[in-house]
């Protein structure tokens, strides 16, 4: 593998690899997952580009109606996509971090170069929601990364534990903060005297919210792009940092638990195949096997706005996490030797899946708004998958022949010369 070659290899943000060619088994299997993990975030954000933002959660919110076949596509993607692929995606950050900062202190570089890179991400993150989509994860990815940045010098298994532990305990605030919403608002608890009032709060809270997602459509779709982004500003100006507190702490765990299992070899072939291919499928069967009440529950609620959120945000994070790390296993496994046509393909797209990440914003915004495809709130759940497969099939038909003719993706090129604060060159 030439230099150039190597230089190609910065994709998914905080995964850049300028490491010894000898490591081509880590390589191989970071861009197979990364290619993987950008897909998959679509079909988890595909609700939020084609209907109301509040669709994402609660299928009632849909302008086109949601019917049992599309009640039931909605128990499918909370099992096996929602949550998961942002999941991989954010293991997949964590690893990148100290595998940057692995090169950088063989150059006698380090956590300030990071911290730039850091910077720059946050900067694109805050773009992205304000001026093409609201659902962005890169700020709350940079925000985090800051933090994990404190920590890279810990051993292994002082990160693991700590991810562990992070995670547990995140778990347990969301399910303390969310898990009582439904049964308060949508339950004969909501009727005694004691939550009588904060049944009430929960019912505006709810009705606001689908206020601001009729608003919000109709600015989409007989507004121009300058009302869309005043409406951003003005009415979600504060929804960043509000993210960015609520769900730091999933992001930061899985941050720390991606350090880890990078360096204890969980990407390179450091851990025996047989048990990491066991353990693999361990995660991802009894994992979603364990989703599957959580999703029935949800359904069984109509599903009702409180319902859903409650399920997605309370009862899924811990049968989500065996999910996540399984298919991190599995996907390392495969992704070392995907060297077929379909497999190459799926790699390129993770070495520019920041590109593709932002890149599927943009082309979204253009099939959905109303001053250009107009196709918002007009699609049936079953009708946006049909647009996911074609955006997948964009991605893996221009990933590759772009990169064996340039060195990076074009925002991967961009990214890197604001970095380093310099010029690189981008055709081979």
């Amino acid at each position: 593998m030439s230099m150039a070659d190597r230089e190609n290899l910065e994709g998914l943000p905080g995964v850049f690899d300028d490491t010894p060619v000898t490591k081509t088994t880590r390589i191989a299997s970071l861009d197979f997952i990364r290619g993987i993990a950008v897909m998959g975030i679509l079909a988890a954000n595909i609700v939020a580009f084609g209907q109301p933002f509040q669709a994402y959660m609660y299928p009632d919110a849909f302008l086109t109606g949601h019917d049992d076949t599309s009640n039931w596509m909605w128990v499918t993607q909370f099992i096996l996509i929602d949550g998961k692929m942002r999941g991989l995606f954010t293991l997949l950050f964590g690893a990148g971090m100290y595998l940057f900062l692995e090169k950088a202190w063989e150059r006698g570089s380090g956590r300030k170069l990071q911290a730039r890179r850091l910077a720059w991400l946050g900067l694109f993150g805050l773009i992205h929601f304000y001026f093409i989509w609201r659902g962005d994860i890169l700020f709350l990815y940079a925000i985090s990364g800051f933090v994990a940045l404190l920590l890279v010098r810990m051993e292994a298994k002082m990160q693991l534990l700590l991810g562990i532990t992070g995670y547990i305990g995140g778990g347990i605030l969301y399910l303390l903060m969310f898990g009582p919403l439904y049964f308060v608002a949508d339950t004969s608890l909501g009727k005694q005297v004691a939550f009588s009032e904060l049944a009430s709060d929960l019912e505006l809270a709810r009705s606001e919210d689908i206020a601001d997602g009729v608003s919000e459509a109709a600015i989409i779709t007989d507004g121009s792009y300058f009302d869309f982004v005043a409406h951003n500003f003005t009415v979600h100006g504060a929804d960043p940092f509000t993210m960015l507190i609520i769900f730091a702490f999933e992001t930061l765990p899985l941050m720390m638990l991606g350090m880890a299992l990078y360096r204890m070899g969980l990407f390179s072939g450091g851990i025996n195949p047989r048990k990491q291919r066991m353990w693999g499928w361990i995660g991802v069967i009894g994992g979603s096997l364990a989703t599957l009440p959580v999703a029935l529950w949800g359904l069984s609620t109509g599903p009702s706005y409180w319902g859903s959120l409650t399920a997605f945000t309370a009862f899924s994070m811990f049968p989500r996490l065996p999910v996540i790390l399984g298919l991190a296993a599995l996907l390392a496994l495969w992704g070392a030797n995907a060297d077929g046509w379909l497999g190459r393909r799926i790699a390129a797209a993770g070495r520019a899946a920041f590109t593709n990440y932002l890149g599927t914003s943009i082309l979204m915004l253009f099939v959905f708004h109303g001053w250009a495809g107009g196709l918002f709130g007009e699609l049936t759940r079953p009708q946006l998958y049909i647009v996911v497969v074609s955006a997948w099939a964009v991605m893996l038909a221009w990933s590759l022949p772009w990169l064996e003719r340039f060195r990076f993706g074009p925002l991967e090129w961009l990214w890197r010369c604001l970095t380093y604060w310099k010029r690189f060159p981008l055709k081979r």
